[in-house]
């Protein structure tokens, strides 16, 4: 293997362009490709640059490995237990997530295996959606007494108030099919496939989205309501009215995180049950995320 190939896979963040699609691969496979403090930094560093660049069109975000994003790194929270380092993780998470509201480009989350917590904020934050099947969503840090603040906007703002709340308190699972259900589509698109099928049905997507960026925003009516760019903003923005109470909301948590003692909810979580999922789809376990499967 050669050096660059090895410096390439070793990356955290992995970017490949195609034919005007940046295809952006969080790529921490061991952890479930968790939201590390590092990985925050390439991820909005990598948008900074794409939303400067007018010959991208669409961004993919994608996981590798098993899961697509099993939230925060509760490993690096647990060896950080300080106001100002918590604090600073969730601003730097929510400055993310607006990031991806924000940018000129639509962009389509590519999901797989899991997204948990802040994975599934993610994908909420995305103008569409593709998963396959057997993917599963949820915002389970209430399991460990932790409530889902910051994923909480992007959620509620993606399906009605009650399925939202329920998912919110009781950390449960909901699968593709379910989550094609229950989501309110006139935020943003979501679409279910067999895993073998995953790539094709984002191609076609993107097929879409460059048809519609070719005929103008006179056309864009006759889409699926993405609230999307394509280097033409919407009349309405993206999303903007949700990500105000984002900053507040992400000081709030780092503190509640902060006063939850020991962190002995994320100990155990991390410890003993995240591992399950890994063991269960033959991946050993060498980090943490909220990936709890029931």
């Amino acid at each position: 293997m050669s050096a660059a190939i090895q410096a390439a896979e070793e990356s955290i963040l992995l970017r490949r362009d195609v034919q005007g699609v940046a295809y952006l691969t969080l790529n921490r496979p061991n952890q479930f490709n968790a939201l590390s403090m590092e990985m925050l930094d390439a991820l909005l560093a990598e948008l900074d640059r794409i939303a400067a660049q007018p010959e991208i069109r669409v961004v993919v975000i994608g996981g590798a490995g098993k899961a697509f994003c099993a939230g925060h790194d509760l490993k690096e929270m647990r060896a950080n237990h300080v106001k100002s380092f918590q604090q600073a993780l969730f601003r730097r998470c929510s400055k993310v997530m607006m990031r991806i509201v924000d940018m000129p480009q639509p962009v389509i989350a590519r999901i797989h295996g899991i997204a948990t917590a802040a994975g599934c904020q993610l994908v909420s934050m995305c103008d569409l959606a593709v998963a396959v099947d057997s993917a599963r969503f949820a915002v389970s840090g209430i399991n460990v007494g932790l409530f889902c603040s910051t994923p909480s906007v992007g959620l509620s703002r993606n399906m009605g108030r009650k399925q939202a709340f329920e998912m919110l308190v009781t950390g449960d699972f909901i699968d593709a099919r379910e989550a094609r259900q229950i989501l309110d589509l006139g935020v943003g698109d979501f679409l279910h496939v067999h895993v073998a099928r995953l790539d094709e049905q984002i191609d076609r997507e993107i097929r879409d989205l460059r048809n519609a960026g070719e005929h103008g925003a006179g056309d864009l009516g006759n889409l699926r309501p993405l609230g999307l760019g394509l280097n033409i903003q919407f009349p309405t923005g993206k999303l903007h009215r949700q990500t105000h109470v984002l900053a507040p909301l992400a000081d709030g948590q780092g503190q509640l995180i902060v006063r939850h003692d020991d962190l002995h909810g994320l100990g155990v979580l991390v410890d003993d049950d995240l591992g399950h999922f890994g063991r269960s789809q033959g991946v050993d376990d060498e980090g943490g995320g909220f990936g709890r499967p029931r």
